[in-house]
């Protein structure tokens, strides 16, 4: 079974120096039939003005990973980690029993397009954590490539959780597949471009969430960029 949730059907919220879209309930935004999916609690596409940002803040028991399409990200939080997160890097931060962190775009002239993606622990209580890691040389390989997991397997960032995510970019007339273990459940997010999930049409920023299939084949229409979660 695969339910399409269509870019137009998001919350949408226009702060001036933040175009904000998201996919379940979040803040100011409530729709009970999207409170997430599984362990997968946010989905914000952010457009971020130069020079702005999200000062700091707090968050608790929650996994928390950054995806940037466009632009660049300058991140701080109390661990005592700073630095730049760039199309191509996954930053993944586990807020545990308490973390504050500030996000800003740091370019004076090019706006800052990125998502934003919450995922529920499996503990709540546990030791903040953070990791940043570039998939850049992977990512155009024509092929899914793991950047987050329970483990850290393939040199993928390590997520609190029992989920994964992959990432790809395609080229148009491209097709690649991955295989669902029996009672997994999956999150397609189409970050840009057209492509087919198991017959079903997407368009960019369209979400799917998918259960009771063991196959999903994907056809890519045009270039395209991706999140899959492969989740519990």
């Amino acid at each position: 079974m695969i339910r399409i949730r269509k870019a137009k059907e998001r919350g949408h919220f226009e702060h001036g120096w933040l175009d904000t879209y998201h996919t379940f309930s979040f803040a100011e935004y409530h729709d009970p039939a999207f409170m997430g999916f599984r362990s997968l609690r946010v989905i914000n596409e952010d457009v971020v003005a130069p020079g702005m940002g999200f000062p700091t803040h707090s968050h608790r028991d929650m996994e928390i990973i950054t995806y940037v399409l466009e632009g660049e990200v300058e991140h701080k939080d109390s661990m005592g980690n700073s630095g730049v997160i760039r199309p191509g890097d996954v930053q993944r931060m586990s807020a545990g029993t308490g973390v504050t962190h500030s996000e800003f775009n740091p370019s004076k002239k090019n706006p800052l397009h990125l998502l934003q993606i919450w995922v529920l622990p499996e503990k709540k209580g546990t030791v903040p954590g953070y990791e940043q890691k570039s998939f850049s040389n992977t990512q155009g390989s024509g092929k899914l490539t793991l950047v987050a997991s329970p483990t850290g397997e393939g040199g993928s960032v390590t997520i609190r959780q029992d989920a994964r995510l992959w990432s790809a970019v395609l080229k148009a007339g491209a097709e690649t597949s991955l295989k669902l273990s029996a009672g997994r459940h999956a999150w397609l997010q189409v970050a840009r471009g057209s492509m087919v999930l198991n017959n079903q049409p997407l368009q960019t920023s369209d979400g799917a969430a998918v259960s009771d299939e063991s196959l999903l084949t994907l056809k890519f229409q045009k270039d395209a960029e991706i999140l899959l979660f492969d989740l519990a």
